[in-house]
């Protein structure tokens, strides 16, 4: 058990560094517990991974809260349905498989990877002019699916969330990952209540890691915050690639 903790510990705290840059943690961690604790069911190590995430998110919201004004009026309310969501979400998984909605976002990652790539200006300014009841209603609409996805599936969650701030409400890339990080901290305290109950949780795992998935995410919001808004789409990019590059394993390699 040490030197699987040790591994995971280590693992966490990359997954907490990037997380709280542009989200995509999941795409590290998840993996690896799937990796280091075969023994367990599934259920169990996403469950696990619901702790370190909510941590290092958790400590990056309060972090840029500090920095960038938060819309609470409009935020609350997105955290909400996507609280309800992702509960909805968790309970769904024991009852489908998620193999077929993979697919469907994979082409959608293509899309946008390849129009933020060809898009200078996305999400480096705010574009947008919508009226408060608009953005509430496109808010409440991405949060209550992104959510949903998030108790479903999980990894790339963070991602989306600032890729729905930025192309849906015209979002700045350092203020979009604020709003994700928050919305995000709603998505895991659903995922955890739920599976908390359900006995899911390995506790012994689930807290060292968090403490490194913190830490991780100390220094990713310090990065954030020096280097600006064209070094997260850079690094939106890098994140992108890579859960296309995951979602393209799980399609069509494991079928091999």
């Amino acid at each position: 058990m040490t030197q699987e903790l040790i591994l995971l510990c280590f693992v966490s705290f990359f997954a907490g560094f990037v997380d709280a840059i542009v989200g995509g943690g999941g795409l590290i961690q998840t993996p690896a517990m799937l990796i280091i604790l075969p023994q367990y069911p599934i259920a169990t190590l996403l469950a696990t991974t619901k702790i370190p995430s909510f941590s290092g998110t958790a400590f990056a919201a309060f972090k840029y809260s500090r920095k960038i004004k938060i819309d609470w009026k409009l935020l609350v309310p997105v955290i909400f349905t996507a609280f309800c969501g992702a509960t909805l979400g968790a309970y769904c998984i024991t009852l489908i498989g998620s193999d077929g909605i993979k697919p469907v976002i994979l082409v959608f990652l293509i899309g946008i990877a390849i129009y933020t790539y060809s898009q200078k200006n996305f999400g480096l300014h705010q574009e947008k002019d919508l009226s408060f009841a608009r953005q509430l209603i496109i808010g409440l609409t991405f949060g209550f699916l992104i959510g949903f996805y998030d108790g479903l599936i999980g990894p790339g969650t963070g991602t989306f969330l600032v890729l729905a701030f930025v192309s849906l409400l015209g979002n700045d890339f350092i203020r979009s990952s604020a709003n994700a990080k928050y919305v995000n901290v709603g998505t895991n305290i659903a995922a955890i209540i739920y599976f908390a109950k359900t006995g899911h949780i390995l506790y012994e795992y689930a807290i060292p890691m968090a403490v490194f998935n913190l830490c991780g995410s100390f220094l990713g919001i310090k990065l954030a915050l020096l280097k600006g808004n064209k070094f997260i789409r850079i690094f939106f990019l890098v994140i992108v690639s890579a859960t296309i590059l995951r979602f393209g394993w799980d399609i069509f390699m494991r079928k091999v």
